[in-house]
């Protein structure tokens, strides 16, 4: 199968990774990509937002299956029309991929099919949002409404915060992502994401995973888009896992379905875990970044025929995945200023000398510059390693990372605290 992974980022990085494992794999391209990328894939320059321009290299080489990455361009419709030409396309739709494009959307599926989540107001100006806010009190959850790579969520202690968020949005600070707000109640519990691949009607289990979004230790500090992930997540029961394919997954599923917007790709639960039982907090449509990067270093099965499986409606014919027992965690080293303005151009020695083939280095942000690697990003690299233990896998990554050597870079170092402290 000829392929085209659409992307640059650490999860491109892994998916790349784990299609170039497959026996099914012909030509592979990616774009732009990356310099890690570049170690399994043929980069290639292309405009991503020309879809015509997509749609005629897909021609040109022959394309069996692309793969979409990134959130923008499904939201952009690039799946849309990569199907009206007759190409296969792993990935939502342009109104599918308002699950994540518009997390009022979201909420009114969850309205309609009796889905378990926060209760929320949505607002389009200033004033009208600080009044419903100073009305419910806080703490109290602040949400740009569209997309704001990672950045548009505010988890508000107090009013004051609340309403300098509402501000934030109001006042451009997201772009057109904060044309509108969805201010919902706070939750208790913890935090834990789960995946399904997803063909419209069928969905078929991934793996769960928990993200670290704050950037400093011990959950401190603005949000980021993840500074490190694990998998799985032990506070996923099998009963959650259940509870969430039947009362969250399946009637969004049924939703998209009955608005004749079929949901096709990968569906990422990001979930409250409580004494409620597990509450969806928001969807997004593509792998997580950097959960992705765990789950592929988990799966033993080939994962690009079940890609091109969701992408033609045959996941009823595929078996479920088989996974490794063992847990995975990834640590994201960061560039100095992330995540507002990141330094970027700076120097990554020491990447040839982590020997440890239970490690393996995704880049996220990186660049080659006079045949070496230099930061391109806010998120740089993501060093992620699997062992019998999280402690292990732990261990691993961080001695991995005090191999590399990279003045500018910074990263947490507590990753999975939360499932360590009950021991796992």
């Amino acid at each position: 199968m000829n392929t085209l992974l659409i992307g640059s980022g650490g999860r491109e990085h892994a998916l790349a990774w784990k299609i170039s494992q497959s026996d099914r794999l012909g030509r592979f391209f990616a774009t732009p990509g990356n310099p890690g990328i570049a170690d399994h894939a043929e980069c290639v320059t292309l405009d991503v937002s020309d879809h015509m321009a997509i749609v005629e290299f897909c021609r040109s080489e022959a394309i069996d299956l692309v793969v979409v990455g990134p959130e923008a361009p499904l939201v952009a419709g690039l799946a849309d029309d990569l199907r009206d030409a007759g190409i296969a396309c792993f990935g939502a739709s342009r109104e599918a991929a308002r699950l994540e494009g518009s997390k009022a959307f979201t909420k009114e599926i969850c309205d309609l099919k009796d889905i378990p989540t926060a209760g929320w107001a949505r607002f389009n100006n200033a004033p009208k949002a600080k009044a419903y806010v100073r009305q419910a009190g806080a703490p109290i959850v602040v949400k740009a409404d569209g997309l704001a790579a990672g950045k548009g969520v505010t988890v508000a202690e107090t009013v004051e915060q609340a309403c300098t968020a509402i501000e934030d949005c109001f006042e451009g600070l997201f772009g057109e992502a904060g044309a509108e707000v969805v201010i919902e109640d706070f939750l208790t519990g913890e935090e834990a994401s789960f995946f399904c691949l997803c063909d419209g009607k069928t969905a078929l289990p991934l793996a769960g995973a928990q993200d670290h979004k704050r950037v400093g230790d011990g959950d401190t500090g603005p949000n980021t888009g993840g500074m490190g992930a694990y998998s799985p997540a032990p506070v996923l029961t099998d009963e959650h896992i259940a509870t969430v394919m039947s009362r969250i997954v399946q009637p969004t599923l049924d939703g998209m379905a009955e608005r004749g917007s079929p949901f096709t790709g990968v569906l990422y639960a990001g979930l409250m875990i409580g004494e409620a039982g597990p509450q969806l907090i928001e969807y997004n449509v593509r792998f997580g970044d950097p959960e992705c990067q765990v789950l592929m270093i988990r799966l033993k099965s080939d994962l690009l025929p079940v890609l091109l499986a969701a992408a033609q409606g045959r996941l009823d014919e595929c078996k479920p995945l088989q996974w490794s027992d063992d847990p995975a965690l990834t640590v994201v080293m960061a560039a100095k200023g992330y995540p507002g303005t990141p330094q970027k151009g700076s120097e990554i020695a020491g990447l040839d000398t982590i020997s440890d083939e239970s490690v393996t280095v995704f880049h996220a942000g990186t660049a080659e510059k006079d045949g070496k690697i230099v930061a391109n990003g806010g998120r740089v690299l993501n060093v992620t390693a699997m062992a019998h233990s999280l402690s292990a896998a732990r261990e691993k990554a961080y001695a991995a990372i005090d191999r590399i050597q990279w003045a500018d870079g910074f990263y947490r170092t507590d990753i999975a605290w939360r499932a360590l402290e009950r021991g796992v």
